[in-house]
């Protein structure tokens, strides 16, 4: 009876594990100061549940590590867990990616095969080149579910001046994203949005970049009703963390790329409280992939885990 027990606690203790699902949102070019003083009634919602943590990202400011604040390069940063200096995706053109730094997608495929990934996102380039699928350096990874390549269609998108197109394709993605997470609940999935980037550029710190806030700030809320159906229908637990990529320059908001701290100066906003670390220290974007892989019971590989410059936000994970 004892042994019968014992079998019972591990299958349903095995039965939680598998129930763990992660998205990772990232909406690109908002810097903290910006959004702290937006009208975001989705985000605080996530955040009165679990956290909102200042974050930053280029590297070591003067450091080995320096990393520019481009696009890119804190996708890729995020993805692989290090700077720059190491995954080698220096600018938007990515080149060179160092596949020797696997992205938390390959790490987590490899840990569990049968498990399924998702993409979603407007720019092609995030999944064919940085999470690398299909790719002969990533032992073609496989992403089972993705959405994406839209900023290509001109027939369904006509790429008008005021760049309002960018924004339909964020509503797209969003909308397969949710509806993919509702059917198919993919157990690790990126959701890429670029709107309110593009308005930082034409426009700064403007009503434009607000509007543009308080419309991702809706897009948040369509993907946390996906969720929340999964969580309530399904018993699974959702870890959801969102974040930006780069800040913008401290003069205008138009542009990025340096080291002036409203470059440097982002955010993590996530629906799970993390340990009182993450409260006294300032987070970043390399931080996420090892809370995901915590989060995920992912063993990491010794090879990938003494070369990660972040550390996971829960020690009891």
């Amino acid at each position: 009876m004892f042994r019968i027990l014992i079998v019972l606690l591990c299958s349903f203790h095995l039965a939680q594990a598998q129930n763990k699902k992660v998205l990772f949102v990232i909406a690109d070019g908002i810097p903290a100061d910006i959004l702290e003083k937006s009208n975001k009634p989705a985000f605080d919602k996530i955040i009165q549940k679990g956290a909102y943590l200042p974050c930053y990202v280029g590297g070591e400011k003067g450091g080995v590590s320096e990393s520019p604040t481009i696009s890119a390069v804190g996708y890729n940063s995020l993805l692989t867990g290090t700077w720059a200096n190491k995954h080698n995706v220096v600018d938007n053109a990515i080149k060179a990616p160092n596949y020797n730094y696997p992205t938390i997608f390959k790490v987590f495929k490899e840990a569990y095969p049968t498990k399924k990934i998702g993409v979603f996102s407007t720019w092609l380039d995030n999944r064919t080149k940085l999470v690398g699928d299909g790719l002969p350096q990533t032992n073609n990874l496989k992403v089972d579910y993705h959405r994406d390549g839209y900023e290509l269609d001109t027939v369904q998108f006509p790429h008008d001046k005021k760049a309002w197109y960018i924004h339909l394709i964020d509503e797209k993605v969003i909308a397969e994203a949710s509806q993919v997470i509702k059917d198919s609940t993919p157990d690790l999935s990126w959701v890429y949005l670029e709107y309110t980037d593009d308005m930082g550029h034409r426009f700064g710190q403007s009503p434009q970049l607000d509007t543009a806030i308080q419309m991702l700030d809706q897009q948040i809320d369509k993907l946390m009703q996906a969720v929340q159906y999964r969580e309530q229908k399904f018993n699974e637990e959702w870890l959801v963390m969102i974040t930006t990529d780069h800040g913008r320059d401290p003069v205008s908001a138009k542009d990025h790329g340096g080291q002036s701290d409203r470059e440097r100066n982002t955010w993590i906003v996530m629906n799970q409280r993390p340990d009182h670390f993450a409260f006294e220290n300032k987070t970043a974007i390399v931080d996420i992939f090892p809370t995901i892989a915590s989060f995920l019971n992912i063993k990491l590989p010794a090879a990938v885990a003494k070369e990660l410059d972040g550390v996971s936000l829960w020690s009891h994970k």
